[in-house]
């Protein structure tokens, strides 16, 4: 039972910490709105890079980029919160059914994972070249929600059958 209550609490503190981040995103939507718009305008990465006609300069398709992200981490965000609270409620099933339950977290996961690994890592760092600049990168703290989402899979992916027994 500690094993289902510590994945249960990790999946909980994630949600919070997702929904924490799409909370700031919604509620302060200039603070990232500035780093999101300087990334896809590649006005911070090396002057003679060749890749800079990958640049987006239209403030209309930043903000769908922008919006696109924050709906990302607010879909995670959610499906961590369900996915914590279906597998509270079969805590005390047996391990078929509470890996069923995990499903739902899993998925949040996913998301984020997708959205950092995919959206800020791939995309921001390579595809607009994120990688080069001095002020505008955000490659660290994606690659902390990286490690921490692809931890957290791999924990709720471990084989449970302690309640079986």
């Amino acid at each position: 039972m500690v094993m289902r209550l510590s994945r249960i609490l990790l999946v909980a503190v994630i949600a919070l910490w997702l929904a924490l981040v799409a909370f700031g995103n919604l509620t302060d939507y200039g603070s990232n709105w500035v780093f999101v718009q300087h990334v896809l305008a590649m006005d911070s990465i090396f002057p003679d890079a060749g890749i800079q006609y990958r640049a987006i300069h239209s403030p209309s398709l930043q903000h769908v980029a922008y919006a696109l992200i924050i709906a990302a981490e607010v879909l995670a965000a959610v499906l961590c919160w369900f996915g914590a609270w279906r597998m509270w409620r079969a805590r005390s099933a047996h391990a078929a059914a509470f890996r069923r339950a995990k499903r739902m977290a899993v998925t949040g996961l996913s998301v984020g994972v997708l959205l950092w690994l995919g959206g800020f890592m791939a995309i921001g760092g390579e595809w607009f070249g994120m990688w080069m600049s001095t002020q505008w990168n955000g490659l660290a703290s994606a690659f902390r929600f990286v490690v921490v989402l692809l931890l957290a899979l791999g924990y709720l992916g471990q084989h449970d059958d302690e309640l079986d027994d």
